[in-house]
């Protein structure tokens, strides 16, 4: 296993390219970076200016070892002290300096929302502090004319798990246990797709109800052009075997009448 870099290695690089007499593989080497970036930066062209880091000065070279260094360019330099490994200690969650001012908006969210969330869980969500959250909370913040409560999640200040598992904790805590059995049986199914459903199913009422209109407006257009036929006697196309029928065929009622009327005329009785 190779031994650890410098805290900063470009800016750690930078300050030797500028305070020795180290070969670029030599700075590289111990850097961990490419001998390409070490170039760029000793002819000035790299893409992000660093500010030099004095490894002597840290603890992680010695000026005997950057002296034997120069003295042997195939000499390769060793950590004299590994630097300290940071670790995040417990705090505020970060927000990128970009979304901070959206913070109070996500803030009033969950205070409208999610009363049941306690100032402690909302802190710890979107990384904020108690005395703001209060604030918000009395209306007493500085800027409360323009806060205007937004989902975090949309806002980028926490994901919809992390939102989803607070108010779960909160509402069993409060003893709401419907809210959490809305959270479990809440439709898997995405926005998209129950657009996509809510879109397909109004487009198959829309043909629907085209073709019943059209069924409807084509039996009204029939029905008034028999009635005119037998009012003057003309044949009409029967819609449905599309041959024509003469005015008697298509009123049988009068024809059975007729036909009825006709014997009794010449004294016989009807079979």
């Amino acid at each position: 296993m190779g031994q650890p870099t410098p805290l900063m290695p470009h800016a750690t690089a930078t300050w030797l390219v500028d305070h020795t007499g180290l070969s670029f593989e030599q700075i590289a080497e111990f850097c961990g970076i490419h001998i390409l970036e070490v170039q760029a930066m000793a002819d000035d062209l790299a893409g992000s200016k660093y500010t030099g880091r004095d490894p002597v000065h840290a603890g992680e070279l010695t000026l005997e070892e950057i002296e034997l260094g120069q003295a042997d360019e195939n000499y390769s330099l060793k950590m004299h002290k590994a630097p300290v490994e940071v670790t995040r200690t417990k705090g505020p969650r970060y927000t990128p300096v970009s979304k901070r001012q959206d913070k109070p908006d996500g803030i009033a969210w969950v205070l409208r929302n999610h009363p049941e969330v306690s100032d402690a869980q909302i802190g710890k969500l979107i990384g904020t502090t108690r005395n703001t959250i209060g604030a918000i909370r009395e209306r007493s913040h500085w800027n409360i004319q323009n806060i205007q409560p937004k989902d975090p999640v949309t806002l980028g200040l926490c994901s919809q798990r992390e939102l989803d598992a607070v108010v779960a904790k909160a509402a069993k805590r409060a003893g709401i246990t419907e809210e959490v059995e809305a959270v479990e049986n809440a439709d898997a199914r995405s926005d998209k797709d129950k657009l996509i459903d809510e879109l397909r199913a109004e487009r198959e009422a829309n043909v629907k109800a085209a073709a019943e209109a059209a069924q409807e407006a084509e039996a009204e257009a029939w029905l008034t052009a028999k009635r005119e036929a037998e009012e003057s006697g003309e044949d009409i196309i029967d819609p449905e075997s599309g041959f024509k029928d003469t005015a008697e065929e298509a009123a049988p009622e009068v024809a059975a009448e007729e036909a009825v009327e006709a014997p009794e005329e010449d004294g016989e009785t009807p079979a």
